[in-house]
């Protein structure tokens, strides 16, 4: 019974891997960033949001420490949005459920 369930939790996470990562694509490519296919790179695509952001690479290392990542991809996703001319504190809707989903395709896909 438990080898069933084990191709249908792998399916959501995988989806949304890949929706995040095409938007991310689609926002680096939106603000003139070169390498936009890093999105689809794991720890990669942290360095992506970095240069997106205007941030130095070196807060990837800050991306890998528990608690502080919340902090720092909160501030990462602040300066994406206002990167796209759009509020900064869509940055903070990261942290709800349901519209984390919503805003990486808002700010990848709305003018």
């Amino acid at each position: 019974m438990q080898g069933e369930f084990s191709g249908i939790s792998l399916i959501f996470p995988l989806i949304f891997y890949c929706y995040v990562a095409f938007c991310l694509q689609t926002i680096a490519t939106k603000t003139g960033k070169e390498n936009a296919w890093l999105a689809w790179i794991p720890i990669a695509n942290i360095y992506l949001s970095c240069k997106i952001a205007d941030k130095p690479g070196w807060w990837v290392l800050l991306c890998l420490i528990p608690f502080v990542n919340i902090i720092i991809a909160i501030v990462i996703w602040w300066a994406i949005a206002e990167a796209r001319n759009k509020p900064g504190w869509l940055g903070i809707l990261l942290l709800v459920p349901i519209a984390n989903l919503i805003v990486p395709g808002y700010l990848a896909f709305a003018d």
